[in-house]
């Protein structure tokens, strides 16, 4: 099983996937194992992580037309055909290599984007009211969904809030 978080922290609520997996890293761990990929903005780059795995959990913003903070559990074989004639960023890499997979005569992974849809994608870092106030109810959708598939999420002893992620993508620690 893979959760992979994609988006762009450079533009505000776009970076929701990666704060929330990064999250999830931080703060949970998992039974039986997963892997959690930072997929950031890599797009169609991402495509031989499709191949190889089986499910896959992607954590991104979605464009939908319905309120700021809305959460949806869309699977794949929905969003076929979604990415080779749309333009944007990171959205139609992934869309793309759902559409190549199957263009190749692959039959797609079991996989399915948990989607949040953004109020602002301006060149801020951080999350918009509306996307700070759900992330707590994201997580433990995504928490749920997991549970659905047999892979339980255990709490650490310390756990980090939302602020602190953000944080740390804003400010990181310089090598030294």
């Amino acid at each position: 099983m893979v959760v992979l978080g994609v988006g762009n922290v450079l533009q505000e609520d776009d970076g929701f996937g990666i704060y929330a997996c990064t999250y999830l890293y931080a703060n949970y761990t998992f039974s039986p194992p997963i892997e959690m990929i930072n997929g950031g903005v890599e797009g169609i780059n991402l495509l031989n992580l499709f191949l190889e795995n089986d499910p896959i959990l992607i954590l991104d913003t979605i464009h939908l037309d319905d309120v700021a903070g809305s959460i949806y559990h869309i699977p794949s074989e929905h969003l076929s055909g979604y990415g080779l004639n749309r333009g944007g960023a990171h959205e139609v890499g992934v869309m793309q290599c759902l559409d190549m997979i199957e263009l190749m005569g692959h039959p797609l992974p079991y996989s399915s984007v948990m989607g949040i849809v953004p109020q602002s994608l301006s060149f801020t870092m951080g999350l918009s009211a509306p996307l700070i106030h759900q992330f707590d109810p994201y997580i433990a959708t995504v928490i749920a969904t997991l549970k659905s598939i047999g892979i339980d999420a255990t709490p650490k002893e310390t756990l980090k809030n939302v602020h602190d992620i953000i944080e740390a993508f804003t400010y990181p620690t310089l090598c030294r």
